[in-house]
């Protein structure tokens, strides 16, 4: 099979943003389902795959990180093929994430970002000529 699944939507960064980038991503997992016959669910099939779970928190993560640091609007790029996802999300700030140690007392967070690394098959940061960053992760579909 040599389909490709593709949902791209822009947000503009404003309170709910994340929740609509999990509605979206959501949206995104039916059509591929549709595509392949399956759950839509990439972990359907015992092949380790990414999961929806997975999905919808590197989403969540990527998109709220972008509305907390990078004023404005964001884009959402979801891309599947064949037993890969790939999450790619656009904003305004120039400044690449950083681990930091995670705050357990003022809820100031650090635990979103060794997270998306952890369960991404890779991570990489590109910085458009338009400015801004967009981070692109994949995961195992």
């Amino acid at each position: 099979m040599s389909e490709t699944v593709q949902l791209t939507k822009t947000f503009d960064g404003m309170p709910g943003t994340t929740a609509l980038a999990r509605r979206a991503a959501a949206a995104f997992m039916r059509s591929v389902a549709a595509v392949t016959g399956g759950s839509g669910d990439g972990g359907g099939s015992g092949d380790g795959g990414a999961g929806a779970d997975t999905l919808l928190l590197v989403v969540s993560e990527l998109v709220a990180n972008a509305c907390r640091h990078a004023p404005g609007p964001c884009s959402l790029l979801l891309r599947w093929q064949p037993g890969r996802v790939e999450v790619s999300v656009f904003d305004r700030w120039e400044a690449e994430p950083v681990a930091r140690q995670p705050d357990l007392l003022s809820g100031a967070g650090g635990f979103g970002w060794p997270l998306v690394t952890r369960l991404a098959e890779s991570v990489r940061i590109t910085h458009p000529a338009e400015g801004g960053k967009c981070i692109q992760v994949a995961l195992s579909w």
